[in-house]
């Protein structure tokens, strides 16, 4: 798995560059129209799970560990058909799914981390990314009366926070990738 992140360090930096551009997007128009917002959300999911699976068709062809991404991917890309396929959802529905999705997709990236803790450098972001999302989700879902507003905020301030993340792990992955192709292959004598 270490070895196809690397290789992917593009697909999680433009995965955080999604998740960054959406919430800053979302954080400075707060006026945003329920509407605007369920279908940003859905371009994102969607976005966001296809680059997944993308990840986990690779991963699998390199004989690595891929169902967590398949997984998340999928969960991604139902999110954002529901979200296109129902636009009129209410707030508190549209909460619910995001929040259901945050968790998801945060216990995939834990996982994902905890594998890759003894092979990279950096793999805390990944697991940091996926406790905001988890912790993210589960704040939602506890306090789903908060109004439209301080949603709209939260969802801008976390996307961006999780999208620096994710394009800080990027940078460390494309760097480590430089010294992946400069150490020198042992061979059997």
């Amino acid at each position: 798995m270490t070895d196809t992140l690397i290789r992917n360090w593009w697909a999680v930096g433009l995965r955080g560059l999604c998740a960054l551009l959406f919430g800053i997007v979302v954080f400075f128009w707060p006026g945003i129209s329920l509407l605007a917002l369920v279908f940003l959300f859905g371009f994102y999911v969607l976005t966001d799970g296809v680059l997944a699976i993308v990840s986990a068709i690779r991963a699998a062809d390199r004989k690595r560990e891929w169902w967590p991404l398949l997984v998340q991917g999928i969960v991604g890309i139902a999110a954002g058909i529901i979200a296109f396929i129902w636009p009129g959802i209410t707030a508190l529905a549209l909460l619910y799914l995001i929040a259901a999705w945050a968790i998801v997709t945060g216990i995939f990236e834990i996982v994902a981390a905890v594998q890759l803790r003894k092979e990279i450098e950096g793999e805390w972001l990944l697991a940091l990314g996926g406790m905001a999302s988890v912790i993210f989700g589960v704040l939602l879902m506890v306090f789903p009366s908060v109004g439209v507003l301080t949603v709209v905020w939260l969802i801008g301030a976390y996307t961006a926070v999780f999208g620096i993340l994710l394009l800080i792990l990027a940078f460390r992955l494309y760097r480590w990738q430089g010294r992946v192709r400069h150490i020198p292959v042992k061979t059997a004598a």
